[in-house]
């Protein structure tokens, strides 16, 4: 088996498919690879994305695990072009959606999530993730929802990231699944924020000049030994940014937000009297 280290956010939603595909058919990495009869270590970058397979070499692995039918031709296609330094990824379902967002969030260092609309992922409460993705209590949104919240074990854990948050002031007021759950939320920012680990600034309303928040949301994901991957997430797909030039620029989009938001300990103050607000009125 052969490949090239990359890295590249597809490469990396490649590894963490196989991992999975590798752990629901119960075998080690050592066990796999002695069925294929290569070195273990090959699969262990495979599977953290560091080198990327071939399409052969997926497909090999697939078979030898039992992989068959629409999963197994979505990741034989997946491998073909892995390599390439952005991915465009189609509605091929929320659980791949979320399998390569908490690949990037357990081996980030450092979170930073623009949010100029909803609540940052890694920090919404179960019925406000209910609300966001369509308020239907049916089996797939709950399992969504139960993954989404589960998330945020990431941040508890020993060597977890550090999370920094930059929210638009107008996301806070934003009654989403009504205000009992918007009340709910903003008391969860303000507790989530007493984390060491996590930082939350406000960008005021009423900016008169144009602002990097002005074009959107995005995650940036930095990591210790691997170049940055940057997130967006539309309707029916999602792009992860992995050129060099590409990802300076959100740096840099970051580093102008911080400069502009408020203070962390004005932020939650803020959060806090939009709470107390809504709990006045209900």
């Amino acid at each position: 088996m052969a490949g090239n280290s990359e890295q590249t956010p597809k490469a990396r939603a490649l590894g963490a498919e196989l991992r999975e595909c590798r752990n629901d058919a119960e075998m080690t990495q050592r066990a796999l690879a002695q069925h294929l009869d290569v070195s273990y270590v090959t699969l262990s970058r495979y599977e953290s994305g560091a080198r990327t397979p071939k399409p052969e070499d997926v497909a090999q692995i697939l078979t030898t695990l039992g992989v068959r039918g629409a999963r197994y031709h979505e990741l034989v296609e997946m491998a073909r072009d892995a390599d390439q330094p952005n991915w465009v990824s189609g509605p091929t379902g929320a659980r791949r959606e979320l399998t390569t967002l908490i690949e990037f969030e357990t081996s980030a260092q450092h979170i930073t999530d623009v949010c100029t609309d909803v609540m940052p992922g890694l920090l919404q409460t179960a019925d406000y993730a209910t609300a966001v993705m369509g308020g239907h209590a049916d089996a797939d949104t709950n399992a969504r929802v139960t993954m989404r919240v589960g998330r945020q074990n990431v941040l508890h854990r020993t060597d977890a990231p550090t999370l920094e948050v930059v929210i638009t002031e107008h996301t806070l007021r934003e009654p989403l699944g009504g205000h009992d759950v918007l009340l709910e939320q903003l008391r969860h920012l303000a507790k989530m924020s007493e984390l060491d680990n996590v930082t939350i600034r406000i960008v005021p309303d009423r900016s008169t000049e144009w602002t990097p928040a002005h074009a959107g949301s995005f995650v940036l994901f930095e990591f210790a030994k691997a170049a940055p991957i940057v997130h967006l997430e539309h309707v029916a797909s999602s792009t992860s940014v992995y050129s060099a030039r590409e990802t300076r620029a959100y740096q840099e989009a970051t580093t102008t937000l911080r400069r502009i938001a408020m203070a962390p300990h004005q932020s939650v103050q803020l959060i806090s009297e939009i709470a107390d607000q809504l709990e006045r009125h209900r």
